[in-house]
This record gives C-alpha cells, structure tokens and sequence, in this order.
C-alpha cells in the first residue's frame, strides 16, 4: 500500500468485521520512530491463527483464499527498520503494533489519518485516536462527540466533512511542520 494510513484503514476494518464496540489507534512519533497500534475489543483469534495470520494465505474470508493486509504491513516495517507485533486472544480482542524508523528511506509515508478516521465512523462503534508527535498529542474519542452531537447521526455527511476538517488542523498542529 502506498500509505500507512491505508494498512490502519484495513485492520481498523478487520476490528468492525470481527464485531468490535471499540478501537483505539495511537499513532506516535518520536525519538525517531513511528509506532502504530491497533487495538479492539472484537472477537479475537485464536493462539494458532495468531501463529500463522502474517502469511498471505492464511485468511478468515470465505471470497477469496488470500489475505494481504498483516502480511504488507509486516513487510512494511520490517523493510524500514521496524518491527511487527500481534497479540489477541478470543472473546478478549485484538492489537497489531508496528514501529518504523522515520529516518529509513524505505518507509513509507504515513498519508490522510483525517481521512481514515473519518471513513470509520459509525453510529454503533466507537473510536478513539490517539495522535503525538513528540510531546505534543491531540486524542479524538467519537464517544465525546456522540455526545456533544446530542443525537445528531456521527456518519451524517455534514458531520463527516466538519471532522474530517477538525482532525486535518489538529494533526498538521501536532505534526509541528513536520511530514510524516
């Protein structure tokens, strides 16, 4: 995939398929390093599907025999100089944590978070994203705008739009300048 943003899309996919009521992204960069994690409280997996889950071949859709994303992301990071970590466990959830080097030229840039954490809103599932860069850090939790909304539908297009605007401010904010 040619964005980071794009591989948190597809997990942050898998959490609503596997029938999550939460997710929580923390994107973090410092210290020259760019740590994503993923975590759900969905229906988890297995100890040996966990085992086997990074090879494309291995794939809980009954469309099509192959599952490309966990094995693109591992590779992803692993080619930049980072690392490739899942834990889950049934009935519990999921987390997919992966760490790139920022200096690495082979990383590839992160892309429109904005754009992936609105794309992901749903009036039954909940989402909190973390977003730091260095010391300074922005959290949106879809719970607290529920709230604020008073009823108003979370995934309305106006709604969408108007969030999609506030994330893109409050990230480039964060970011300092910097392009990640």
């Amino acid at each position: 995939m040619r964005e980071l943003a794009l591989h948190v899309l597809d997990i942050a996919t898998n959490s609503v398929k596997a029938n999550a009521s939460l997710v929580t992204v923390e994107i973090t960069a410092k210290d020259n390093l760019l740590t994503i994690s993923i975590k759900d409280n969905g229906k988890g997996m297995s100890e040996e599907f966990v085992a086997k889950v990074t090879d494309p071949f291995t794939t809980t859709r009954t469309t099509r025999k192959v599952g490309m994303g966990l094995p693109l992301l591992k590779q992803a990071a692993e080619t930049s100089g980072g690392t490739f970590d899942i834990k889950s466990k049934l009935g519990v959830g999921t987390e997919v944590t992966v760490t790139f080097r920022l200096d690495d030229i082979d990383r590839v840039p992160l892309g429109d978070i904005a754009e992936t954490a609105t794309t992901l809103l749903y009036p039954d599932m909940d989402f909190v994203w973390i977003y730091t860069v260095e010391d300074r850090s922005y959290t949106f939790d879809t719970r607290e705008i529920k709230e604020a909304l008073d009823g108003v539908p979370i995934d309305s297009p106006e709604i969408i739009a108007f969030l999609n605007s506030m994330l893109k401010e409050n990230i480039e904010s964060i970011n300092g300048g910097l392009v990640l």
